[in-house]
């Protein structure tokens, strides 16, 4: 609350790490607004979040594939004292990429390209000018390399990688803490919903609580975090390969996946 407090910002707050990341700002006392297309589930996450930690919530029901999202966004809260943004909406999009429809491909970096970044410039003017706050971008391992049959996915998730990696270094000298959380397999719906057998996945999935509770632990303290130490060791592990050598494993593991 003192760093990062009152209000706190999560998109794609309806489901999974993004209604995760609420429920745990909640414990710590933020008020929240809460962003996604779906009002039904985020108006029972936020009875929720009020009957158990007495915190104030909004709801914005936006949908960020829609470029004037983002503004709607920040014209929504402007009366708010938003201390710290929670870039989480995002789309997976699975599948060889000449056969994905164009506006699906159009959908995808919308939601996971441009609208973080035009919601980090929004916030991030006001919360230098308030001298202090948070924002967490949430990218991906499937970032780190090119990530065949995925290849928008992870293209997408690489500019969030680096959008935040830079922020963190920008900002910082403005008494704003950037943190990149770049997850790997999480068990959430977003993965099913693209087709991926969790059966088939090397790694066992995370599930949403240890991930969020890794990047605001980290928040402040470091500008990157990778939950898991299975999937650190992946991470790593690319950078120290020729890089069409990680797509071509990155490739492999993709085929396997999708069911």
């Amino acid at each position: 609350m003192a760093r990062y407090g009152p209000w706190a910002v999560v998109t794609g707050a309806s489901s999974g790490i993004g209604a995760e990341f609420a429920r745990q700002l909640a414990v710590r006392g933020l008020s929240l607004v809460l962003v996604a297309r779906r009002r039904d589930r985020l108006e029972e996450l936020g009875a929720e979040l009020f009957a158990q930690h007495g915190v104030d919530v909004r709801i914005v029901t936006c949908d960020l594939s829609d470029a004037r999202g983002p503004t709607q966004v920040l014209d929504e809260v402007a009366a708010l004292d938003v201390g710290l943004l929670i870039n989480n909406a995002g789309v997976g999009l699975k599948g060889r990429l000449v056969d994905i429809d164009p506006a699906v491909m159009r959908r995808l970096v919308e939601v996971n390209c441009q609208a973080p970044l035009a919601l980090a410039h929004g916030f991030g003017r006001r919360l230098v000018e308030r001298r202090r706050g948070g924002m967490v971008i949430v990218a991906s391992t499937g970032g780190f390399q090119g990530l065949p049959w995925s290849a928008a996915y992870g293209a997408s998730k690489g500019f969030d990688l680096l959008l935040g990696e830079a922020l963190a270094v920008e900002l910082a000298p403005d008494g704003v803490d950037v943190l990149t959380l770049a997850p790997g397999g999480t068990d959430t719906e977003g993965p099913m919903n693209t087709g991926v057998d969790p059966a088939r996945v090397p790694v066992r999935m995370m599930s949403v609580g240890p991930v969020v509770r890794a990047a605001l632990d980290s928040l402040g303290r470091r500008t990157l975090v990778i939950p898991g130490a299975g999937n650190r060791a992946a991470a790593w592990a690319v950078r120290l390969v020729p890089r069409a050598i990680a797509a071509r494993a990155a490739g492999r593991i993709m085929r396997r996946v999708i069911s």
